[in-house]
């Protein structure tokens, strides 16, 4: 069972309620996540800040709050690594780009660089010490190198790009993007907000992790419907379809790919059960008694 996530505006930010239910796994859990971009600046905190409410499935009573970030950034990373296993090229020593420095856009390039062969990545944000950190943390871990890009117009030499930024507005012009090329966006999450422009997308083969999110949450494919740009039937299939066998990937080396993510809960509570198993089962963790 899986809802819409909820969005709820306060003044500085978004809310966001995750909820989800899974019957064979016996998981019921709703994450929640805010988006407030001030945070770094004011508070020292992160931008995204998530947190996952595991419930008992029998009783509904709430038995374990675990921090959302990691986990989401790590299952946001996996679902782009198994849309790029499914939608890029298969060439060797690819390069990747990546818009953005934090968290997920670390397992961003982790999931990429899993998923194919990546010689060499480009990262681009606008915090250097951000990009230096990122740098310093995933060329060792990855074993590649990585490049800082001074503007947004380099990234797009990759072959493999991941947008994972808080950006509200399109990050790069779409006409200049190359044949061939993958993209993962994963940043935006909300119909006014959007990381890729029309261009973008009306030249990409659009296939989305679910159908009714994108049409109700994502502004990168809502934005250009409501332009006109666009039909409904662009949106080609769910990642799902692909996996599946029932519809057909990339069907050649010039094709623009994209997968959209939009995140779903289902994602997090899987994941979140799994962690909480093994946490139980190594004495991991701090009970509290409310």
């Amino acid at each position: 069972m899986l809802p819409l996530r909820t969005g709820i505006k306060p003044p500085d930010g978004i809310s966001l309620y995750m909820p989800a239910y899974l019957k064979e796994m016996g998981a019921l859990a709703c994450k929640v996540v805010t988006v407030y971009k001030d945070n770094p600046a004011k508070y020292n905190l992160p931008t995204t800040i998530g947190k996952v409410l595991l419930q008992d499935i029998n009783t509904g009573d709430v038995i374990c709050i675990m921090d959302g970030g990691y986990l989401t950034a790590v299952r946001t990373g996996a679902a782009s690594g198994v849309a790029t296993k499914y939608l890029a090229r298969e060439d060797k020593n690819q390069v990747a780009g990546i818009f953005g420095a934090g968290v997920q856009a670390k397992m961003q390039l982790w999931a990429v660089a899993t998923a194919r062969d990546i010689g060499k990545a480009i990262v681009y944000d606008i915090s250097d010490e951000a990009m230096s950190k990122f740098i310093s943390e995933m060329s060792s871990k990855l074993n590649i190198g990585i490049v800082k890009a001074k503007s947004a117009e380099e990234v797009l030499q990759a072959d493999i790009i991941c947008t994972a930024s808080s950006s509200a507005s399109p990050l790069f012009d779409g006409k200049l993007v190359k044949d061939g090329t993958h993209i993962n966006g994963i940043g935006s999450h909300s119909p006014g907000a959007r990381e890729l422009d029309t261009e973008i997308i009306k030249r990409s083969l659009f296939i989305g992790d679910s159908r009714e999110a994108c049409f109700s949450e994502a502004g990168d494919i809502m934005i250009p419907l409501k332009e006109g740009a666009i039909k409904e039937y662009h949106f080609y299939a769910e990642l799902g379809e692909i996996i599946t066998g029932k519809k057909k990937g990339r069907v050649n080396k010039a094709a623009i790919t994209l997968f959209k993510s939009n995140g779903l809960a289902i994602q997090d509570v899987a994941t979140a059960k799994i962690v909480f198993e093994k946490a139980v089962a190594k004495g991991i963790g701090t009970k509290v008694e409310i």
